[in-house]
């Protein structure tokens, strides 16, 4: 068999063997995890479980809020790993009857943020009826402003008209919370 003879037959035979190893390793749902990790789980399957939230939205909306970088503080004043308002922050500890967290505890302690920020999800979730996409919009923009959105029929609350909410900010991070929800949903069997 001649050198040409060989080449050619490495490369129906290589070719296709690669691109199939290739293709389970970069498709392994080990390897996807590395590219979507979901850290502080213990924390967020307590909390979630607590206040009956889904779990990979409490993971999703922490990716994009901070992912997962503790003590951030945004040019707005959104406080810790959930990005929460001082003043919804201040708001839902009251409303939760969190004697114990703070405002400095839930900027700086991851516990009390994902705690704060599940119960408020909760809330957020029984003001728009379970409607997922509403309560990911009004944690970006506001309970108040969706609210005005939907009864005022620019928004229909749907994500097949999400194209259709008012702010820019908010009709993205609905379509980048959602994106990793699915990720996660996809990736993790459980959580």
């Amino acid at each position: 068999m001649n050198k040409l003879k060989r080449t050619v037959i490495r490369k129906r035979v290589l070719l296709p063997l690669f691109a199939i190893v290739l293709v389970l390793v970069l498709f392994n749902a080990r390897w996807l995890s590395l590219i979507y990790p979901i850290e502080y789980r213990d924390e967020i399957r307590a909390h979630a479980s607590n206040y009956e939230v889904d779990p990979y939205l409490i993971a999703s909306i922490i990716r994009v809020e901070t992912n997962y970088q503790p003590s951030m503080e945004s040019k707005k004043g959104a406080l810790g790993l959930m990005q929460l308002m001082p003043d919804t922050a201040t708001w839902a500890m009251e409303k939760a009857h969190l004697k114990d967290v703070t405002l400095d505890s839930v900027k700086h302690d991851v516990e009390p943020n994902i705690e704060l920020g599940s119960w408020y999800i909760n809330n957020l979730m029984q003001q728009f009826g379970g409607n997922e996409v509403a309560v990911i919009a009004a944690y970006n923009a506001g309970p108040g402003k969706v609210k005005n959105w939907i009864k005022n029929g620019q928004w229909d609350g749907t994500l097949e008209d999400a194209k259709d909410i008012p702010y820019g900010e908010t009709r993205h991070y609905v379509q980048r919370v959602l994106y990793y929800y699915k990720q996660y949903t996809k990736l993790y069997d459980r959580f």
